[in-house]
């Protein structure tokens, strides 16, 4: 299970002040406990000037030795508008060997080369569910379960020229796929919280889950996928928890809700909702 950090600003400064130097920092996240560590990779990811997604990758801890150094580099690097960043506590559906799961290739955040995505989460079926990208099957290039669940995002995206539409769209084909494997145990999804940024002037934040995760690393007040955003006119952020210690700046993300923020005209505007999922949409299995 994973941590995200979004941003979009009106600002010229870099992210590095919530990615690095605030006291609840997607870094200070990474370590917040021995237990908790975020050891399978990071990654940061920005919009050149030119429109195109760019995106610094590791494949261990952002707070270890080898890394740590690359993770601040890439946060005092990262240029506005809009920056995304993750912390990897990989899951495994695949039961694959441990080494199989690190790579650059199964870091995020993940880009078609026009948006950004990252995740926190897991879909326990991501061979069955590969069909449904259609076209973007072949894209797939790692064996995270999230890279499967961009591409699916994309590919509903782009039918429906709406993210929200598309993300439901997504929801409802994770129920398809466990609904034709009889009911599993295991729900569709354990969490879908996403960011999507489909340009550099507009972002999506999606809260999403099943079951009881726990806690929150740095705030023991919060559930595990509950997430958090900060609003001001000039600039939005939003993640998997308050990225510093003033509570009450903070607004929360409870699952079944989202978070549209769009830039135009030197200000941010905030738009948030619940997610339109169909009421009949099973997403717990039956009790046992």
């Amino acid at each position: 299970m994973c941590r995200l950090f979004g941003l979009l600003t009106t600002d010229v400064h870099p992210a590095d002040a919530w990615l690095v130097r605030a006291d609840r920092s997607l870094l200070a996240q990474s370590h917040a406990t021995p237990e908790t560590a975020q050891r399978d990779g990071w990654g940061i990811g920005w919009f050149t000037p030119t429109g195109r997604p760019h995106v610094e990758k590791g494949i261990h801890g952002a707070f270890e030795e080898s890394e740590r150094p690359r993770f601040v580099k890439a946060a005092e690097a990262s240029e506005p508008p809009l920056v995304l960043g993750h912390l990897r506590h990989a899951s495994n559906p695949l039961n694959l060997p441990a080494e199989k799961l690190l790579g650059p290739e199964n870091s995020q955040p993940f880009d078609s080369h026009a948006a950004l995505f990252a995740h926190n989460g897991s879909i326990p079926f991501p061979v069955e569910t590969r069909p449904f990208l259609g076209v973007h099957e072949g894209q797939v290039r790692g064996v995270n379960d999230s890279e499967v669940l961009f591409w699916l995002l994309v590919r509903n995206t782009e039918e429906t020229h709406d993210p929200l539409r598309g993300y439901v769209h997504c929801v409802e084909d994770l129920v398809r796929v466990w609904q034709a494997l009889g009911h599993p145990r295991l729900p569709p999804f354990s969490g879908l919280n996403v960011l999507f940024a489909p340009s550099p002037s507009d972002l999506w934040a999606f809260c999403l889950w099943t079951g009881d995760h726990g806690p929150g690393l740095l705030d023991a007040g919060r559930r595990y996928y509950e997430m958090t955003y900060l609003a001001s006119p000039h600039h939005v952020i939003v993640g998997s928890e308050p990225f510093d210690g003033e509570r009450g700046g903070w607004t929360s993300l409870h699952s079944g809700q989202y978070l549209h923020a769009v830039r135009a005209d030197g200000h941010v505007d905030v738009k948030t909702g619940a997610i339109p999922l169909p009421r009949t949409l099973e997403l717990d299995p039956p009790p046992t």
